[in-house]
């Protein structure tokens, strides 16, 4: 692994980084974000990319949601503040599922966020400091709540369609509940209704590997030298989420009992795939926050449409535009049962379509071509 010497304190984006692609949008300003737990948000900054050009009636909007550790870099390449390919890049571009040449596509970063928008890296205008251990509880609820406000800062009162996968998809549908007047359509891939005990069971283990970490400091880390912050923590935590985004006969195929090079297990050495986790993990500290990453998994952990509604089924009766379900045949976190309970109680729904993968949840990034299938059949006619 890399000298410790190395690895960043956060991989948030901050004040000062290069913008890349991003726009910033100011909301709250005049008022708090009352948030679904009791706390308060004020001013909150949502950063954003968008493709495409919006037209004079303002009508060919689309919005695109990212999952746990996305953001608003959905598509276009790497550079100065943008550190990969957009996540979403074989998706969205000039004819492709989702063509720049006939929508406006919008993407944020999700309230909680550490590229852009207010997360708990950002400066707390109180303090003058990171949020850190400050930064408040948050749900899907709130993020969307969020997300409506910066929609009406666009000038966009309907959107053509909302698209996610996982916790975009979380939010696509709360989106679609809440407001479904703005919502003609949407397309959901790889979630459900709730978060299931397993679910919660699997983000808790590995919220409680990064708050373990001694370098974590309760969350308020961001002082510490290079090194110095939670990144075991997070690297672990990520390999444990790793383990579940993927399946058993793709870590079989790829690794088997396989050796990292000439390394010797036996002697004190690797399995390949005991490589591949550390690997992921560290990548992932040198590109996001310990912080966030507890804040968004405690969101997921939250998730259930039917809160405060009736239940699930009167909530997702609330929906009145056109839904597209997806869902990945090999998905243990997200098993194909919870898009199947959707489209029981989602009114106006064609049923589930399943994209064949060996990749487990992760095949909503994978399998570009299967996915963006759906989702040229599902805007079709717009």
């Amino acid at each position: 692994m890399t000298p410790p010497s190395f690895v960043p304190v956060t991989g948030a984006w901050r004040d000062g980084d290069p913008p890349g692609r991003r726009q910033f949008a100011t909301l709250f300003e005049s008022r708090s974000h009352v948030l679904e737990a009791g706390g308060r948000l004020a001013p909150v900054t949502v950063a954003y990319e968008t493709w495409g050009t919006l037209n004079a009636a303002r009508d060919n909007a689309v919005l695109v949601l990212h999952a746990l550790t996305g953001d608003s870099h959905a598509a276009g390449p790497s550079g100065p503040g943008h550190g990969r390919t957009g996540w979403w890049d074989e998706i969205i571009g000039p004819g492709r599922a989702i063509d720049t040449d006939r929508f406006f596509v919008v993407c944020p970063n999700v309230l909680g966020g550490c590229e852009g928008t207010t997360g708990p890296a950002s400066v707390d205008p109180v303090t003058a400091k990171p949020y850190g251990s400050r930064f408040p509880m948050i749900t899907i609820r709130d993020q969307v709540v969020v997300e409506a406000a910066f929609t009406d800062t666009l000038g966009i009162d309907r959107w053509a369609a909302v698209v996610g996968g996982s916790m975009g998809g979380q939010r696509a549908m709360e989106w679609a509940v809440s407001f479904p007047e703005r919502v003609p359509r949407a397309v959901i891939i790889a979630c459900g209704a709730r978060a299931t005990a397993e679910e919660i069971a699997l983000c808790s283990l590995q919220i409680r590997a990064i708050e373990s970490d001694p370098s974590f400091l309760g969350g308020d880390y961001y002082e510490a030298e290079p090194g110095e912050g939670p990144w075991r923590g997070m690297s672990l935590a990520r390999g444990i989420g790793q383990v579940s985004y993927r399946t058993e006969a793709e870590f079989d195929e790829r690794f088997g009992r396989g050796h990292q090079g000439d390394e010797e297990p036996l002697s004190g050495g690797r399995f390949a795939v005991e490589s591949y986790l550390e690997y992921h993990g560290e990548k992932l500290a040198w590109r996001f926050d310990a912080n966030t990453y507890v804040v968004l998994s405690r969101a997921m952990n939250h998730h259930d449409v039917g809160r405060g509604r009736g239940g699930i089924a009167a909530a997702l009766s609330r929906i009145t535009g056109d839904v597209t379900i997806a869902g990945i045949s090999s998905d243990r976190l997200y098993p194909l049962r919870l898009q199947h309970e959707l489209a029981a109680r989602i009114p106006r729904n064609s049923g589930v379509e399943v994209i064949q993968s060996i990749s487990g949840h992760d095949g909503f990034l994978t399998e570009s071509e299967a996915v963006g299938k759906v989702i040229t059949r599902a805007l079709a006619d717009i």
